[in-house]
């Protein structure tokens, strides 16, 4: 058993199966054996704070259904939000050196309309839809007739918050391209000197809405030219991201491509879709 320190009786296998079940009926996030010291590490506090004893008399006040919020709060809890702005590079690299030119020379024959939406289908605390609007409005421009949308989703309403202040420490400014940081950022005075704000361009770009991956529906739309779920199928067993990138694949428009994480594959699903560059993939099956 794990002791969650003072005041609350360790976890035992028992509990641990418990909510081991609950999280991925709600978030299909699957926590192994050896991750129930994070299990611990991650509740403790909330457990402490509504004044309870044990992690089983968590679990029954999680499920009993009088206090639905708190299905919510345990999975804001539970999810890791480790990101930073223009993560994978080389997909960045791909999206502005070779799609951006196909796109436009598509616009300018008149074999696409002029209008790109991508989803950050897994957006944290909102660096990767920004890092995607500035990319796509600067290859994009307004001023050349372009229309940029980007849905920013998370299963997390504590980082769907965060990510709708865009408001991030100035020490962050270093993840972001020169050119970028001057068009698109802007840097606090005064109380918030040492913080930086996406500037309004960039908030009337991205539209934020709280999405469960393993919903049952996305109340999203389709026709997505960009999909970005990265990061985040490595929480899934194998048969809750088949399912995923299966839908995921399903709202794309039929030259849309899906961006997964460096650690993340396809590898095993009995439909593949077909890999574009390593971690980018199109919703053609091979």
């Amino acid at each position: 058993m794990l002791s969650a320190g003072l005041g609350i009786r360790p976890l035992n296998d028992r509990e641990f199966k418990l909510f081991q079940a609950l999280i991925h009926k709600e978030a299909g996030i699957f926590l192994s054996e050896v991750k129930k010291a994070l299990l611990v590490g991650r509740l403790s506090r909330r457990i402490r704070e509504l004044g309870l004893e044990s992690f089983e008399a968590y679990y029954r006040h999680v499920t009993d259904g009088a206090h639905p919020a708190e299905r919510v709060e345990l999975i804001n809890n539970i999810c890791t939000h480790e990101t930073q702005f223009f993560r994978e590079p080389r997909q960045f690299e791909f999206l502005e050196q070779t799609l951006a030119p196909q796109w436009r020379s598509a616009a300018d024959a008149g074999t696409r309309p002029k209008q790109i939406r991508a989803w950050s289908a897994a957006c944290s605390s909102g660096e990767e839809p920004v890092s995607i609007a500035m990319s796509l409005l600067h290859h994009f421009p307004a001023s050349a007739g372009w229309t940029v949308e980007v849905l920013a989703t998370d299963i997390s309403t504590r980082v769907l918050a965060r990510a709708q202040a865009a408001l991030w420490s100035i020490e962050r400014a270093g993840q972001i391209p020169p050119q970028y940081l001057k068009r698109f950022m802007l840097r606090g005075t005064g109380e918030q000197q040492n913080k930086m704000k996406a500037g309004p361009e960039i908030r009337a770009t991205i539209q934020f809405q709280q999405l469960n991956l393993q919903a049952d529906s996305y109340a999203v739309g389709d026709g997505f030219d960009l999909i970005f779920c990265r990061n985040v199928l490595i929480y899934f067993n194998a048969a809750t991201k088949e399912h995923v990138v299966s839908r995921l694949l399903g709202r794309l428009a039929p030259d849309g491509l899906l961006f997964l994480g460096h650690a993340e594959s396809v590898t095993g699903m009995r439909e593949q879709p077909r890999t574009v560059i390593p971690t980018v993939y199109s919703r053609t099956l091979r």
